[in-house]
């Protein structure tokens, strides 16, 4: 059993790291595609295997998906907010550098993760039965985008951008069609991803020289650092309660708390390494719990296996380190390899192979209205990017139709 366990632990990195660096395929859709496959293909594969794949995918994910974030301009829901310090960096020719910072925000949230493992779980059940009360989750989840637009200096403009996508997301996802699968997938691929990368195209970027330095994060970044995490600590099991909160909300909260600067880029993009790893830990944490899935990982874990036992919650605590210690190497590896690489190749024609990719796969999954609702997304992305506000404004595209279905 060991042999096996093994075996899927490492299929599922290989997929996390195909995930992670393909923007488009994220571990919603393998989840959706392993949920199917179980009562067919799959019946016969002890369900704890696929759980263990399913584990270590989405955390090997959540470590290699800031790689096409940085160097592509390409991010999913979860890195939305490395764009524009990451792109900094890579402007100034330190591109690797900004992976280097999200992989150790990553790796250091797991051990957080482990240590509060079991405080989290006694405290999880307590808080949720509170916001199960009537209008305490739409109230809550009101107060965060509200204050997220208040954080904006362009509040107007920031507002705008929240009702427009909010708008576009209840729209879509009230879409009563059998035509229509996976509607998140056009949707918030359009949004942050096809509209940077139209914006990459328009723009004819131009990649400088990467500097590649292996030194050891400097002592002046310690302090920082640990203000990152206690922010991100704080803000991550957000997630497990809200629906429709991401990490990138998280991130943002959790930089309020930590009052990090805007010039400190590196710390930022610690926190963000940091909220998102733990955001996809705490949601197994929160399917143990309070049996809540706030990952797709999570959902696909619940169908296939039910409930979680102790024993099943130990393995995956296991899997989450052993599957971390190995990402944060492989991401290493690969955002050098990458940042040696992406000087050498056309970056607009990259940017065109990389829009054509994610239109087939939309195609594929969500046929020709799902190429309409990319298309939209697309344009309504532009526009808000124009605003001059923080991208996760427009999760207001998830943040909006969830307040709407508890109020209504």
């Amino acid at each position: 059993m060991l042999i096996q366990l093994i075996l899927f632990l490492l299929l599922g990195i290989i997929a996390g790291t195909f995930t992670g660096l393909i923007p488009g395929i994220h571990i919603n859709l393998i989840g959706v595609i392993l949920i199917a496959l179980t009562t067919s293909i799959f019946s016969s594969i002890n369900p704890i295997y696929l759980v263990v794949f399913i584990i270590s995918m989405a955390i090997t994910h959540t470590f290699l998906d800031f790689i096409p974030s940085i160097f592509l301009g390409c991010p999913d829901t979860d890195t939305e907010l490395s764009v524009l310090p990451g792109h900094e960096l890579l402007r100034q020719g330190k591109g690797y550098e900004a992976v280097r910072l999200t992989a150790y925000g990553s790796i250091m949230a797991l051990f957080i993760l482990i240590l509060i493992t079991f405080p989290a779980i006694l405290t999880m059940e307590k808080i949720y039965n509170f916001l199960k009360i009537p209008y305490v989750m739409a109230i809550i989840l009101a107060l965060v985008s509200i204050s997220l637009i208040l954080l904006e200096k362009k509040k107007l403009n920031a507002l705008t951008v929240f009702l427009l996508t909010g708008f576009l997301g209840w729209s879509v996802l009230n879409l009563k069609t059998p035509l229509l699968k996976q509607p998140l997938l056009p949707l918030l691929t359009g949004l942050f991803g096809g509209s940077m990368l139209v914006m990459s195209i328009k723009n004819k970027i131009q990649i400088p020289e990467q500097t590649i330095k292996n030194s050891e994060l400097s002592k002046k970044i310690i302090k920082p650092m640990a203000k990152a995490f206690i922010g991100s600590l704080i803000a991550s099991p957000l997630c497990s309660f809200l629906p429709g909160l991401g990490s990138g909300q998280a991130a943002i909260i959790g930089n309020q708390l930590a009052r990090i600067s805007k010039k400190d880029r590196k710390s930022f993009l610690i926190l963000l390494g940091a909220t998102n790893t733990l955001v996809m830990g705490f949601s197994f944490l929160a399917l143990y719990s309070i049996s809540k899935t706030r990952t797709g990982a999570a959902v696909a874990i619940q169908e296939i296996i039910g409930a979680l036992s102790s024993n099943i919650l130990i393995l995956i605590l296991a899997i989450i380190l052993v599957s971390g210690i190995i990402s944060f190497f492989l991401t290493l590896i690969l955002g050098k390899f990458v940042s040696k690489k992406i000087t050498k190749i056309n970056y607009t024609q990259l940017s065109i192979i990389t829009l054509i990719i994610l239109i087939i796969i939309v195609s594929i999954v969500s046929s020709f209205l799902g190429l309409a609702i990319l298309a939209v997304s697309i344009f309504t992305g532009i526009y808000c990017i124009s605003l001059g506000v923080r991208r996760t404004n427009m999760m207001g595209c998830l943040l909006l139709p969830t307040v709407l279905l508890y109020l209504l």
